[in-house]
């Protein structure tokens, strides 16, 4: 295995490396740093966590170990899309330039430019800059970059699909045509790698992992919700998010939280604060000192949930984070593999979970289709248990059972009950319950008229009299009561007594 020894350092720049603890490079450190030491253009890409800031900030030192910077005409420049980014860049140029005598300078917004002016002015050897601070200091002609020989983009495909394509555009043009261009990313979509193309002069890719790949070392899930009603699902997203935070415990030292609009940073940490929670936010809009003050705390353990804008997706290194919470699925789904790459770094384990309403699903299935691989289903922590439901409905049943019936004409009980379902079911009857005595109803019949025989008197009227219908509704209703349709039933069943059926001069003449 390769050792950062081996790879043509600077004495000094190697010494500051083995005091910070580092013994055996990445592979993008590895395959990246001998090219760059070489002078030639490089094209790295690799997951996020794995070195990437060391891989051109060693050969940069390296390199510019001799020379000496010029007034306002810095030796080397570094671009990145966030402040945060950049200071986190001068950081660990501090950390390996520290047997160095090289000068660096940070230019980023929210800061004084009075102050930036003065370091420009003495000479920098190393310019870390966002690009429009870089272009409003090249405005009011206080900066120069014709003598820029070494220029690094970092998070390449940010800078370029993000709308800094004019600005990258025009800073390149600004510098020497014999610079050396180094281009570092995560991800890089086909359409952005054309785009760089006209930026490096033959370079050398290096790609030690597929691109938009997530570490192995990341546990990713997805909660799917679906809320009650439109009003309440912003309300009930925040109750699914208090809910995974409760649910991971002790295990969650602490999280990022990332939202899709700087608004709903603000409502979040608001919410969580109302709640009990430690977090505080953080976006592009927050003045740069709370913005700072905000992200040493979280780094220094301070504070526990940061619930964070895309700001804090790029090249971020905390590398004690054990959670990253997405509370919403991101638009781009590269962003998805640069947000989760805040936990899991340097090997570690971490775990990384999404909270995914209906209307955010086809976002879910293009991080799905980036990624090459499923993301497991956990269940809603706010939905009820599907065991607890079905022991309240078996004990509503019971008390509907239980429920007495109101009797009938006949005095007797229906012994029928309705479930919840709208079924209709016959219940058992008591042991004790003797049956109810069956009536006795005496038929009237008509006097006996001349040349009728005894047969004939006895003889019931014919049932043709009775329409079909009267008679199937009749045994329906007395079904219903009797609580047995296959009962006998005398009186006005069917059996009809005979004076019913005479005619009424057949009444009187009897």
């Amino acid at each position: 295995m390769i050792t950062f020894s081996e790879l043509n350092l600077n004495p000094k720049v190697l010494k500051a490396v083995q005091e910070a603890g580092y013994e055996t490079p990445t592979p993008i450190q590895a395959d990246a740093i001998p090219s760059a030491l070489e002078g030639r253009d490089v094209l790295g890409i690799a997951q996020t966590g794995t070195g990437k800031t060391a891989g051109f900030t060693l050969p940069m030192l390296s390199l510019l170990a001799r020379g000496r910077a010029r007034a306002r005409m810095p030796r080397s420049l570094v671009l990145c899309p966030t402040r945060e980014l950049a200071a986190q860049v001068a950081e660990s140029f501090d950390t390996y330039s520290k047997y160095l005598k090289l000068t660096k300078a940070l230019l980023i917004g929210g800061v004084s430019f009075k102050e930036q002016d003065k370091l420009i002015d003495k000479g920098v050897d190393v310019l870390i800059a966002t690009p429009g601070r870089l272009l409003d200091h090249f405005e009011r002609g206080k900066l120069l970059l014709t003598g820029v020989q070494i220029m690094v983009v970092d998070e390449a495909d940010r800078m370029l699909d993000m709308g800094f394509i004019p600005d990258i555009e025009r800073i390149f043009s600004l510098t020497p045509f014999t610079r050396q261009t180094l281009f570092f990313s995560a991800t890089m979509a086909p359409e952005i790698e054309r785009i760089t193309n006209t930026f490096l002069q033959s370079p050398v890719r290096v790609e030690v992992a597929r691109q938009a790949t997530a570490s192995e070392t990341i546990d990713q899930h997805v909660v799917m919700i679906k809320p009650s009603r439109r009003e309440r699902a912003d309300t009930e997203k925040r109750d699914t998010l208090r809910a995974i935070l409760d649910a991971e415990g002790e295990a969650c030292t602490n999280a990022i939280i990332f939202c899709n609009r700087k608004i709903d940073v603000d409502v979040v940490a608001k919410s969580l604060g109302k709640y009990g929670y430690d977090a505080a936010p953080i976006h592009g809009d927050l003045e740069q000192s709370q913005r700072t003050r905000t992200l040493d705390g979280f780094r220094a353990g301070e504070l526990r949930f940061l619930v964070a804008s895309d700001v804090a997706a790029r090249g971020l290194d905390v590398p004690a984070v054990s959670h990253v919470i997405n509370y919403d699925v991101p638009g781009h789904p590269e962003d998805y593999v640069h947000r989760i790459g805040r936990t899991g770094r340097a090997g570690r384990a971490g775990k990384a979970i999404t909270i995914c309403n209906p209307r955010d699903e086809k976002a879910l299935a293009a991080v799905e289709a980036l990624i090459q691989r499923p993301i497991p289903r956990l269940a809603d922590p706010t939905a009820p248990r599907p065991a607890q439901d079905e022991l309240d409905a078996a004990q509503a049943d019971d008390r509907d059972t239980a429920k007495p019936e109101r009797s009938g004409s006949t005095g007797r009980s229906r012994g029928i009950s309705r479930s919840r379902g709208g079924s209709r079911r016959k219940t058992e009857a008591a042991p004790d319950t003797a049956p109810a005595p069956e009536a006795s109803v005496t038929e009237a019949t008509p006097a006996p008229t001349a040349g009728t025989s005894p047969a004939e008197e006895h003889t019931p009227a014919p049932r043709q009299d009775t329409p079909p219908a009267e008679h199937k509704e009749r045994r329906t209703r007395s079904g219903d009561r009797g609580g047995d349709s296959g009962a006998r039933v005398v009186g006005m069943g069917d059996h009809l007594p005979g004076f019913i059926a005479l005619s009424l001069d057949e009444r009187r003449t009897g």
